[in-house]
C-alpha cells in the first residue's frame, strides 16, 4: 500500500478572482457576479488538483480570504485592533477583536465543502482554524456584558459543530494551528501553548473516536509573502505538547527545516502511538520546485526516524493562507503538488509498500 499523501489547504487565487473580490468590496460587482468567480475559482482548482494525481484534493480556499478569520468574517459583532503577527520580512497580519456576545461563526467551513462536492469524485479535505486561534479575537481586558469563560463555551460549540459537520460529508478535517509555534516567541515557558492544546482538545474531545481518527493537526512556522513568524523556536521546544492533541493525524513542516535530521529526532520521540505523522516535502516559500527524486530521497530520510505504518507526506504549509498574497504562482504550486505526489510514489515502490 503505497505511502498516503495529502495537501495542507490553501493555493493561490488567479488573478481575476482577486480582481473580483476588490472589486465587490469596493462596490463595483455584485454578488451573483462574484459568486461566478469563485465557482471558477474552485473548480479550476479541482481539475488542476486531479491532474497531479493526488487522491486527497482541497478547494484551495479560493472562499476565503484569510485561513485564521473565515468564521467572522461580515459579523457586526468585530472591529479591527486585535493581536498583530509580526514576519520576519517585516510584514504584518492582524487578528480583529470581537466586541460583543453572544459569539458565533458567520461561516463554517463546510459550506465550502457543499460547494466544491459537485465538481469532483476524489477525497476531500478541509482545513479549519483552531479553537485557539479565534481565541486570541477575545479582548484582552475583557468585555462588561459577556464574560471570557462564556466566549470560550461558545466557540467551543461552534468549533465543534464546524468539524462535525465537515466530517458528516466525509472530509478529511485538519485543524490549523500555526499560532502553536508562534506562542513560544511570546511565552518561551510554554504556559501559553499548553494553553493552546488544552482548548483545542476541549473541541476534539466531543467528536468519537471514529471522528477524531479523521482529522489532524497542521503546525508550521507560518508562511505568508515567502516569510515565516517563527521558524527560529525549535521543534524540540513544540512537539511534546502538539502531540497532547488528540488528533489521529499531524501534519508537520520540515521541508524547509534547517536541520531536518534534528527535527525528524524531535519527532521519534514523541509518543505516536497509532497515529500519523506527514511530513513535509516541500517548501511553499522556495521559488524552486523540488523534483520527484527529492521528494523520494527526503522520504527515505523521514523513514529512519518514523516507520512507513506511521508516515506520510504533505506540504510544508499552504501555498496562499492569505487571499492577496501573489508570492508564489499557482503553476508553481501545482507543480509542486505533483512532484510531492509522484515522489511519494517512487518512495513507495522502492520500498516494496
Amino acid at each position: 500500500m503505497q505511502l498516503p499523501t495529502e495537501p495542507i489547504g490553501s493555493l493561490p487565487r488567479p488573478k481575476a478572482l482577486q480582481d473580483a473580490v476588490n472589486a465587490a468590496a469596493a462596490g463595483q460587482m455584485s454578488s451573483a457576479e462574484l459568486e461566478t468567480q469563485f465557482e471558477d475559482a474552485v473548480g479550476d482548482t479541482l481539475r488542476r488538483f486531479e491532474q497531479t494525481g493526488s487522491s486527497v484534493v482541497t478547494d484551495g480556499e479560493m472562499r476565503k480570504q484569510s485561513f485564521a478569520t473565515y468564521p467572522v468574517d461580515g459579523l457586526a459583532n468585530i472591529r479591527p485592533g486585535g493581536v498583530t503577527i509580526p514576519f520576519e520580512d517585516g510584514h504584518t497580519r492582524q487578528l480583529p477583536l470581537i466586541t460583543g456576545g453572544p459569539f458565533h461563526y458567520a461561516t463554517k467551513a463546510s459550506a465550502y465543502l457543499d460547494a466544491a462536492r459537485p465538481l469532483t469524485k476524489a477525497q476531500l479535505k478541509q482545513a479549519v482554524i483552531s479553537a485557539s486561534a479565534v481565541s486570541l479575537m477575545y479582548p484582552s481586558d475583557g468585555l462588561p456584558d459577556y464574560p471570557r469563560d462564556e466566549f470560550i463555551e461558545d466557540l467551543i460549540r461552534e468549533a465543534t459543530s464546524e468539524m462535525k459537520e465537515c466530517l458528516a460529508r466525509g472530509a478529511i478535517v485538519q485543524i490549523d494551528f500555526t499560532e502553536a509555534r508562534l506562542s513560544l516567541k511570546l511565552d518561551p515557558t510554554g504556559g501559553l501553548l499548553n494553553s493552546f492544546v488544552d482548548l483545542n482538545n476541549r473541541v476534539v474531545d466531543q467528536l468519537t473516536a471514529d471522528e477524531r481518527r479523521r482529522v489532524g493537526v497542521h503546525s508550521c512556522p507560518g508562511g505568508d509573502q515567502d516569510s515565516t513568524h517563527s521558524a527560529d523556536i525549535p521543534y524540540e521546544a513544540l512537539l511534546p505538547a502538539l502531540f497532547r492533541m488528540n488528533v489521529g493525524n499531524f501534519y508537520v513542516e520540515l521541508a524547509g527545516e534547517s536541520n531536518r535530521p534534528a527535527a525528524l529526532r524531535a519527532l521519534a520521540r514523541q509518543n505516536i502511538g497509532d497515529r500519523r505523522v506527514f511530513v513535509g516535502v516541500t517548501d511553499p516559500i522556495n521559488i524552486e520546485i523540488e523534483t520527484p527524486e527529492e521528494v523520494r530521497d527526503r522520504i527515505v530520510e523521514a523513514l529512519e526516524y518514523i516507520d512507513a505504518d506511521h508516515l506520510g507526506t504533505t506540504d510544508d504549509c499552504g501555498f496562499s493562507p492569505f487571499g492577496d498574497d501573489n508570492s508564489t504562482s499557482r503553476d508553481i504550486a501545482f507543480a509542486k503538488i505533483a512532484a510531492r505526489v509522484q515522489g511519494t510514489a517512487m518512495a513507495s515502490e522502492e520500498l516494496g509498500l
